[in-house]
């Protein structure tokens, strides 16, 4: 079999299957079962696809056909222009949040907390754009294994500790306070794609039945943990400004919600007074 040939025949089953982007998917699992860069399969399309280039390849597209995102699947995804490892233990990061990490850079904060950073993309990208100092909390301790190994791979200076959100602090510790919370109500379960229900982790999808739990704790938490004239910083799901915007009290000063580029209110920017 040609990698032409092997091309079609997976982007026709995954088309089939109603995968989403058949062809890229393709592309991206016949690239990690070769090691070859995609504009390879361009240069070669009549090259005889060796017998164990098959069976990796056959394995990838049994597993996507499952449902298994195709970044678990080669164990990477790319966040404001780093390659970052995945596992099932993390949420894969998601163009969205890019969104969060460049109002974080406008506010040029010294000391930098990121709640709950997963695969330490937010916590790691920010080391590694800014000179502040950055700490990244987890209550995962798998989470904190793959965020680790993302810091030493990209070599970014943070700090990881093993937390329920940001208890473990000391009061006025920090400048930005910075999170990508999990945001959806257990409700919403079944109509999620399968993709993310079936193969994310819960622990960082969902916060009870309305979906907002985890915000009330973060804005408590910021109150405590930022100096006077610190930021917070949210990433919001799709229902959440408005009732995030009334848990912020008297304390809190110059609010903001800042869109993606779809229009969606996508991250929450507040600074408390002092």
């Amino acid at each position: 079999m040609t990698l032409k040939t092997a091309l079609a025949q997976g982007a026709k089953l995954l088309e089939e299957a109603e995968v989403g982007a058949p062809r890229l998917t393709a592309e991206v699992l016949l690239g990690y079962a070769l090691r070859r860069d995609k504009s390879y399969f361009y240069a070669h399309p009549e090259e005889e696809l060796s017998e164990l280039g098959w069976i990796h390849y056959g394995r990838y597209l049994h597993e996507r056909l499952k449902g298994k995102p195709t970044q678990y699947i080669t164990h990477q995804q790319e966040f404001y222009g780093r390659m970052f490892r995945v596992t099932p233990d993390v949420l894969i990061p998601r163009p969205e949040t890019e969104h969060l990490v460049e109002a974080a850079l406008e506010l040029h904060a010294a000391r930098v907390v990121d709640i709950g950073c997963g695969s330490g993309a937010i916590a790691v990208t920010l080391a590694c754009e800014t000179s502040a100092a950055v700490v990244a909390t987890d209550i995962s301790q798998k989470a904190l294994e793959v965020a680790r190994g993302n810091a030493v791979r990209l070599g970014a200076d943070v700090r990881f500790v093993a937390a329920d959100l940001g208890t473990c602090f000391r009061p006025r510790s920090f400048d930005l306070v910075v999170s990508n919370p999990p945001y959806i109500s257990t409700d919403d379960a079944a109509a999620m794609q399968r993709e993310v229900r079936d193969w994310e982790p819960h622990l960082a999808l969902f916060s009870g039945i309305s979906g907002n739990e985890i915000y009330l704790r973060l804005v408590s938490d910021a109150e405590m943990l930022l100096a006077p004239g610190g930021h917070l910083l949210l990433e919001l799901g799709h229902r959440s400004a408005p009732h995030v915007q009334a848990m912020l009290g008297d304390r809190w000063t110059d609010v903001e919600l800042l869109p993606d580029l779809a229009g969606i209110d996508r991250v929450l920017s507040a600074r408390l007074l002092g």
